[in-house]
């Protein structure tokens, strides 16, 4: 598995072709490239039970509901949103620590998480 970020400004498909060219070339049969180009707070967006328990918020998962968390990939500006709505106790660094480990791989609103994990299972059981 190959997997990168990039800033808004790169353009992932040019990114993607080219590593997805250099796992072609090094004969390697399973592979899958992803890129992430896009703020990974999209994902807690997708999840806010994760973040509810994480960062021990309680209710917040009640606003799943609302537009900017039933389509988290849309907001341009995650990580303020994020901040936003825990009232500006999500960090970057030590918020992902808290809400990773309670995240759901079945139940995250994210289109772009799903792919990722739909895609890393995916190879895992081609592996086996």
């Amino acid at each position: 598995m190959v997997s990168s970020t990039c800033d808004s400004k790169a353009d992932c498909h040019i990114i993607k072709d080219s590593l997805s060219e250099k796992c072609r070339s090094s004969l390697k049969q399973n592979y899958l490239v992803r890129i992430a180009c896009f703020e990974l707070e999209t994902f807690y967006l997708g999840d806010l039970a994760a973040v509810e328990k994480g960062m021990e918020i309680k209710g917040l998962s009640k606003k799943q509901k609302n537009a900017k968390c039933r389509n988290p990939d849309d907001p341009a500006n995650a990580s303020e949103e994020m901040k936003r709505l825990t009232e500006f106790k999500y960090q970057n660094i030590s918020g992902s620590r808290d809400i990773g480990p309670h995240m759901s791989l079945s139940d995250n609103r994210s289109l772009r998480f799903q792919a990722l994990t739909t895609g890393t299972k995916k190879l895992i059981e081609d592996w086996e």
